[in-house]
C-alpha cells in the first residue's frame, strides 16, 4: 500500500503517523511565530480557532516564554523562520514546519499528508517562500520603526537600499584575524 493509499483510511493513517515522527508519539506542538508580523499573527488567530488533533501552544518568537521553554534554541532563527517544537525535542523549520502544523488540524491533515509527498514538498516549500516574501515586504522587522526584514545570517532588506550585509560584530575578540 502506498502512502497516499494510507492518507484517510482509519488505522492505516496512525501507523503512517508515527512513521512520519520515528515511531514518537506527538502529543503537543509548539508553534513560536513573530508577534511583530501581521502575517504572522493573522495565522495565530486563524490556528486558535482551528479543531486541533494535537493541542498547538502559540509562544511568541524571541519572548521571555520562549527562551525559557527552549534555552538550546536559536531565538534569532525563529524570528526569520516558522519553527514549531514537538514535545519530545522534535525541531520543524520553513515548510517543514507549516506540513506538521497542518497535519495538527482536524481539517487539513489529508492536505499534510499530500504535502509530505515529493511533489507535494515543492508546492509547501513554494508556499512557504511566498509567504516570506508577502511577510518581507510588509516590513518584517516593526521593532525599530522601520520596514525592514532582518535575516540572523547578517543581511537585511530595506525597500529604500535594497539588501545590506552587516556581519556580526567582533567585541568579544573571538573573531579570526586571519
Amino acid at each position: 500500500m502506498s502512502h497516499l493509499d494510507a492518507v484517510g483510511s482509519g488505522d492505516t493513517t496512525a501507523r503512517a503517523d508515527r512513521h512520519a515522527t520515528g515511531g514518537v508519539p506527538v502529543r503537543r506542538l509548539t508553534v513560536l511565530y513573530d508577534a511583530d508580523s501581521e502575517l504572522c499573527t493573522f495565522v495565530r488567530e486563524w490556528l486558535a480557532r482551528q479543531s486541533q488533533l494535537v493541542p498547538l501552544v502559540l509562544v511568541a518568537a524571541g519572548s521571555e516564554r520562549a527562551r525559557v521553554l527552549f534555552p538550546t534554541l536559536d531565538h534569532s532563527a525563529t524570528l526569520s523562520d516558522i519553527t514549531v517544537v514537538g514535545d519530545s525535542g522534535q525541531v520543524y523549520r520553513g515548510a517543514g514546519a507549516w506540513v506538521v502544523v497542518l497535519w495538527a488540524l482536524r481539517e487539513h491533515r489529508a492536505l499534510a499528508h499530500r504535502l509530505s509527498t515529493p511533489a507535494g514538498a515543492r508546492v509547501a516549500k513554494a508556499a512557504a517562500l511566498a509567504a516570506a516574501k508577502w511577510r518581507g515586504a510588509q516590513g518584517g522587522d516593526h521593532r525599530r520603526g522601520r520596514r525592514t526584514y532582518q535575516r540572523p545570517d547578517g543581511w537585511s532588506y530595506d525597500p529604500s537600499l535594497g539588501w545590506i550585509h552587516s556581519p556580526p560584530g567582533c567585541d568579544s575578540g573571538a573573531c579570526s584575524t586571519g
